[in-house]
């Protein structure tokens, strides 16, 4: 959404709360090639609360990754999410975009809690307003720059030039609808769970209905773990991995209770979403995020939702050579990123 730059090549790279994810992308005659994708675990504590604790080990991780994969492109597009942005909706009369841009920050003023001239902002013009054509949605996002200026530093540090800074939940729409296909008046709900925040996005006919970030995700797994088992975070992460084989019947307890958590967050929000919608109801979820392959998570948003759920696969429709990666090694981290390979896709210059 944020532009800093005008090159063409861009590597898409995801500082999640727990790793660093990053995927480079070809573009062959409309088809996408993958050219590298890896991911590094991130020290503890290095982001706490969507904020960059420690900059300079992030910047560390970014620098080895791109390193460790021959990366040479230096051009970045990184995303945000949870409080560290603001998506609104809005109504406004109905102009071009020319003249939108010359009046955002007037018609921002009032949705954003901020100065105005303490954020970024960027917008896209949605549709017509079916009640009043005189008027048009257009979609709203705003970030402090002083968030942004974090990020600008870390890929600074690493080497690299931070020139595209996109959002979570679009960025796995973009993954999303380039190896899915879905019917014009279908209402697809995109949930993203990493560590620490759940995205959820709305959408029809590819324009983003209702967006929701709640921070909640997989370190409410440790946490609870630690506490009721008594054990280290270390050991937590291990046996939130490995419930299913472990056959620990109080490991499971746990998890199944932070399940429904998860699961009854996910509900209050579909509800939410459900009752402005009219006859656009949720038809079909798909979700993605290391937190969908925990232990009968799945399971449990389906049986609230009352909808099944699928696994979103990025690399479905994505070209590559099985000498260079292997297919097991893709499915087993698929997905871990659904966000990166969204971002990966970024262009600069896009809406």
């Amino acid at each position: 959404m944020f532009l800093f730059g005008n090159k063409k090549e861009i590597v898409g790279i995801d500082i999640g709360s727990s790793s660093v994810k990053a995927v480079q992308l070809k573009d062959i005659k409309g088809s996408l090639q993958l050219l590298n994708v890896g991911i590094l675990p991130l020290p503890p504590e290095a982001i706490v609360d969507n904020t960059l604790m420690d900059s300079s080990s992030i910047a560390t991780v970014v620098r080895n990754l791109v390193a460790s994969l021959g990366i040479k492109v230096r051009d970045v597009v990184c995303s945000i999410s949870g409080n560290s942005v603001i998506i609104r909706k809005i109504v406004l009369p109905a102009m071009s975009q020319n003249d939108l841009e010359d009046q955002i920050s007037w018609e921002a003023e009032q949705y954003i809690p901020f100065d105005i001239r303490d954020v970024n902002l960027d917008f896209q013009i949605l549709s017509p307003d079916i009640h009043d054509p005189s008027r048009m949605n257009v979609l709203l996002v705003a970030c402090k720059k002083e968030i942004i200026n974090d990020y600008v530093g870390v890929f600074s540090e690493a080497g690299m030039r931070l020139s595209v800074v996109d959002v979570d939940s679009f960025a796995v729409q973009n993954a999303f609808e380039a190896n899915y296909d879905y019917s014009s008046d279908e209402i697809i709900a995109l949930i993203n769970i990493g560590a620490s925040v759940l995205n959820i996005n709305v959408i029809k006919d590819g324009i983003s209905l209702f967006t929701r970030d709640v921070q909640m995700g997989g370190n409410l797994y440790t946490e609870e773990i630690q506490k009721q088992m008594g054990v280290s975070s270390e050991d937590a992460e291990v046996g939130k991995l490995l419930a299913q084989e472990s056959g620990n019947e109080q490991l499971r307890t746990v998890i199944l209770k932070v399940n429904e958590t998860i699961a009854q967050e996910i509900r209050r929000s579909f509800e939410y979403y459900n009752s402005t919608a009219g006859d656009d109801r949720i038809s079909r979820v798909f979700i993605s995020g290391g937190c969908s392959k925990t232990y009968q998570l799945i399971d449990a948003v389906s049986r609230k939702a009352g909808l099944p759920i699928e696994v979103i696969n990025p690399f479905a429709r994505l070209i590559y050579n099985e000498k260079d990666f292997d297919p097991e090694y893709l499915r087993e981290i698929a997905p871990f990123m659904v966000v990166p390979i969204g971002l990966a896709m970024r262009r600069v210059g896009d809406k």
